[in-house]
């Protein structure tokens, strides 16, 4: 072992510190914003559809994380996939996510823009837009070391920005904040607490998913622990404080103001407290939305481009993205090309009219869901599940379901759900191609599958011979001294 991969050990994370960068991965727009959708469509009772989805969230999450310890690999789910069902399964599962998180980070940069526009009424949004694109990837040049650093800082931000709102709202309850707009009042009739009936809440489902989004990215980092076995408790104390500040935190805006009072251009929160006199508290708000924008965009950038390498690594990608065994430097050829695929859908969401942005912006939201389910579904077959597991997994699986299918009794979310089909479809068709491309290359034996996995499925995916070990580094390829 080499003295730079020697050192390395000093670098792998503690288990909490894990946990610390999945809150920064998951806290984004998806909960700031998302949950003034979901509470427009459900209503206060929202709050019990984010306890199931916690729930959906975690039995993703302990699945994946247990796989992890069971076989560390540098491709993490799609990698499981791929050793589960074959090759076309890894593929599949790999360019899904590629897809739903490159159109995502083109929402988070066009959300980013709206909200700086706040400030900067005269620049064009593009400005904006590129700006905070060429910051991003700034983040991603920095290496692993860098962008977990930067990470745990806005982890730390968004944390306090919910704290100060608790704090904020608590005291405008004891009534410390003067007369606002509305009296607090705790809804209790079935009007106030769904507005919307059944079909309302059922199609807010999705939302509460989507503020969970983002633990795909701790499958990428567990190999990161010192103990990858860590990995389930880390997991828990993520989803734990997640589920307490987003709970406490829905509670206590649902109180201040009455259900009308939610919009989905604005995020509860700020709606919760703006009738006070507090002038500050729109620009502090603005802030933190910014800053958890930004946040999940750079954590979608970095396992976007970690997810094309180890594509390519495996050649279910174009060679070129692959990284070089001999190389000391950054995969800029990966890096670039997702540089492409973010100003295109960065472009695309700026020129295009608001609500069909939202449309592809659900979509993503979805198809991140059917990874999510694949997952599951991947951990029947590798692990050995007792009754009360099998339980678990398929209740996790229920749940998903239940919220996708909720998206087709809403106009808001239905077209999304037929745009993800679609990606789904074409991503599917070049399965197939590639199926017939494979069988020609290994001589017409056929693509192999879990039992009987060819040699090329064996020994490229994570061994030495295209990465470094896998008790190393699960992301970006570092330099061999200095990327760290």
């Amino acid at each position: 072992m080499s003295k730079g991969k020697t050192s390395s050990k000093d670098d792998k994370l503690k288990w909490w510190q894990l946990s610390l960068l999945g809150v920064a991965c998951t806290i984004g727009t998806g909960y700031f914003l998302g949950t003034g959708i979901a509470l427009t469509m459900g209503g206060p009772a929202v709050i019990f559809l984010f306890i199931l989805a916690a729930f959906g969230t975690y039995m993703v999450f302990d699945a994946l994380a247990r796989m992890t310890a069971a076989d560390p690999q540098q491709g993490s789910f799609r990698s499981y996939a791929k050793k589960a069902y074959g090759r076309w399964a890894g593929f599949t599962s790999g360019w899904v996510y590629w897809s739903s998180e490159l159109l995502i980070m083109g929402s988070q940069l066009a959300a980013l823009s709206l909200f700086t526009r706040m400030w900067f009424p005269n620049l064009p949004m593009w400005m904006f837009a590129a700006v905070y694109g060429l910051l991003g990837l700034g983040i991603i040049l920095l290496g692993t070391k860098g962008f977990e650093r930067l990470e745990n800082m806005f982890a730390v931000m968004k944390i306090a920005a919910i704290l100060m709102f608790l704090v904020l709202a608590g005291a405008a309850l004891f009534g410390m904040l003067g007369q606002g707009a509305y009296a607090p009042k705790v809804p209790a009739t079935g009007p106030e607490v769904w507005p919307g009936g059944g079909i309302g809440l059922w199609s807010a489902f999705i939302f509460a998913f989507y503020a969970f989004g983002g633990i795909e990215i701790m499958g990428l980092m567990a190999m990161r622990l010192k103990n990858p076995k860590e990995a389930p408790k880390a997991g828990k104390m993520m989803i734990l404080l997640l589920t307490t500040v987003y709970i406490a935190s829905l509670v206590c805006a649902v109180i201040l103001v009455p259900i009308g009072a939610f919009n989905s251009k604005e995020s509860p929160f700020a709606s919760a407290l703006n009738h006070y006199n507090l002038p500050f508290v729109p620009h502090v708000f603005n802030s933190v939305l910014i800053i958890a924008g930004f946040s999940t965009m750079v954590a979608s950038l970095f396992a976007v481009t970690t997810m094309l390498v180890t594509l390519a690594g495996d050649h279910d990608a174009p060679k070129m993205f692959s990284a070089k065994k001999d190389s000391s430097k950054l995969p800029f050829t990966a890096i670039g090309f997702t540089a492409g695929g973010l100003a295109v859908s960065v472009v695309t969401a700026l020129l295009m009219p608001e609500s069909v942005y939202e449309y592809v912006t659900t979509a993503a939201g979805l198809m991140l869901l059917y990874n999510w389910t694949f997952i599951l579904v991947t951990s029947g077959r590798l692990l050995k599940l007792s009754g009360w597991g099998q339980t678990k997994r398929w209740s996790g699986i229920l749940l998903i379901a239940l919220a996708v299918v909720g998206t087709l009794f809403h106009e808001t979310s239905r077209p999304g759900f037929f745009i993800s089909l679609g990606f789904v479809a074409v991503i599917s068709v070049v399965t197939l191609i590639m199926r017939r491309v494979w069988k020609k290359q290994q001589g017409g034996g056929g693509e192999s599958g879990p039992q009987g996995r060819s040699k090329h499925a064996e020994g490229q995916q994570s061994g030495p011979d295209e990465y470094e070990p896998s008790v190393n580094r699960p992301v970006l390829p570092r330099r061999r001294k200095s990327f760290t």
